[in-house]
């Protein structure tokens, strides 16, 4: 007979020395070694790994910075918002063209160099009276999208007619008036330098910025300068610029020397207004690319540069500035367009007032309907002209053709592919009394321009300058001559084509 083993529980000994049975264990934890049933729960969920708090925290840290900032930016240029000089340019106005897409700001740039200290003066040669005059009238259209800046310059001797309006000197009630435009703000300020605007564009004017020589150069200088670019010495007596052709950077001073200047070259206004538009490209470039506009303090010494010294409406206040600053964040060059209103007639005079510029009426509308339906001016890829653009016309350049070559009838060929391509050639080749390896434009130093003009029709030609030689070019053709390459000069202020973007003035 077998024995049965029972398993008897053990006993712990208690303080009074009464034995206590240990309690059995939980059915919960089953013994080790026992055999285990298979369960038929599902089995569980993966657990997910949890995200490294190191890494929330950055996210929380950064969400906190961006949110501190964006309302530091905002807090810091709310308080600018009192350094502002307020007028009223829209005071009682009626019959106003139709607002369109988009933000029309119309810029106006006014002497003021009673601000300026007298050594800065003498130094940028700002000597004379204030004039209390705009230099400068442009219409700068940012797109509604806020992709997109426009940039229409006025010349400040276009011919305009102003509507009815009372002087502000005498008081007198004056009907509508033929002057140049630059006069509408020393007759009406800029109460009537915004009708006169809207009266000959159509075009509704949202907000009015009135810039002087000392929010420009303080502009400047808080960017670190503005870097243009240049392909031809410049020098003007009147202002002191004297740049040599290169890259330079130009701080305040010197910036307002540049885009003064009018006495650089035969353009004269016309030609300072294009580097103007050079200079403005270049700015938008370096507030965008800088990081200005992402950096609070940085924008904050920026907005007090320009709001520090300029007039405005009533309505162009924090909420704009900060509206535009981050609009310019997304631009790059090509997110701006220049133009100047096509001229129709570079000297139309007019009694009591001289010589104006009267505006093309058909081209200058093509831009000011662009403004108002909020296109670009220049919508689309351009195409490619098969010319390339010169400064003398070829039909002015008169040219004598020598072979200075051992090729027989290069001569005759020369002249006649010059004449295809429009020049006056002499339709006499002659025969050089040398021999070049390269094609030779000699030229006289004062004709330099024509010079220019007409080497860029012969590729790889080499310049010489021959004091005395006269108003005729003489082209010596080498071996390498090859063609001629059709140029054509093409009037900017007259011309379609007289649209460019900022990555097309620019130093790129």
């Amino acid at each position: 007979m077998g024995l049965r083993c029972s398993r008897i529980p053990h006993v712990r000994p208690t303080p009074g020395g009464v034995p206590l049975p240990t309690p059995p264990r939980s059915p919960a934890q089953p013994q080790r070694y026992a055999y285990r049933r298979p369960s038929r729960r599902p089995p569980p969920p993966p657990v997910r790994r949890k995200r490294p708090r190191w890494a929330m925290r950055a996210v929380i840290t950064v969400s906190v910075v961006v949110l501190a900032a964006a309302g530091i930016g905002h807090s810091l240029v709310t308080s600018l918002d009192s350094d502002i000089d307020r007028v009223d340019p829209f005071k009682d106005m009626k019959n106003r063209p139709r607002a369109g897409h988009g933000m029309n700001v119309l810029l106006v740039g006014t002497d003021g160099r009673e601000k300026i200290s007298l050594a800065e003066r003498r130094r940028y040669r700002l000597g004379g009276a204030p004039c209390h005059c705009t230099d400068t009238i442009m219409i700068v259209h940012i797109s509604a999208d806020r992709e997109r800046a426009s940039v229409v310059s006025l010349p400040r001797d276009s011919y305009v007619e102003t509507p009815p309006h009372i002087d502000r000197n005498t008081g007198k009630q004056h009907a509508g008036h033929p002057l140049k435009i630059n006069a509408a703000y020393a007759e009406g300020g800029p109460q009537l330098t915004v009708r006169t605007v809207e009266h000959m564009t159509r075009v509704k004017i949202d907000h009015y910025l009135e810039v002087d020589f000392t929010s420009f150069m303080k502009t400047v200088d808080v960017l670190g300068g503005v870097r243009i670019c240049i392909a031809e010495p410049l020098k003007d007596i009147y202002t002191g610029l004297d740049l040599p052709a290169g890259t330079h950077s130009l701080r305040g001073g010197a910036a307002l020397q540049y885009v003064r200047s009018r006495h650089v070259d035969v353009d004269s206004d016309l030609g300072r207004m294009k580097r103007q538009q050079r200079f403005l490209a270049a700015l938008v470039d370096r507030a965008s690319s800088s990081g200005v506009l992402l950096n609070p303090l940085r924008f904050r010494d920026v907005a007090r540069a320009v709001l520090g010294s300029v007039r405005a409406d009533r309505g162009f206040g924090t909420n704009e500035l900060l509206g535009l600053g981050r609009a310019m964040r997304n631009f790059s060059p090509s997110s701006s367009e220049f133009t100047t209103v096509p001229v129709g007639d570079m000297g139309y005079v007019v009694k009591g007032i001289g010589s104006t510029l009267k505006w093309d009426p058909v081209r200058s509308e093509r831009i000011f309907e662009a403004l108002r339906d909020d296109r670009p001016l220049s919508a689309g890829p351009r195409p490619r002209s098969p010319f390339t653009p010169v400064d003398v016309a070829p039909q002015q350049i008169r040219v004598q053709v020598e072979n200075g070559s051992t090729t027989s009838g290069l001569g005759r060929r020369v002249d006649v592919a010059l004449a295809a391509a429009g020049f006056r050639t002499t339709g006499r080749p002659v025969t050089a009394d040398h021999t070049v390896k390269r094609t030779v434009v000699a030229h006289d130093p004062r004709w330099d321009r024509s010079a220019k003009s007409l080497a860029a029709a012969l590729p790889g030609s080499e310049l010489r300058a021959v004091p005395g030689l006269g108003p005729t070019l003489k082209v010596i053709a080498g071996a390498d001559f090859h063609q001629v390459r059709k140029v054509r000069a093409e009037d900017p202020y007259r011309a379609e084509s007289g649209v460019v973007r900022g990555d097309e003035v620019g130093c790129s």
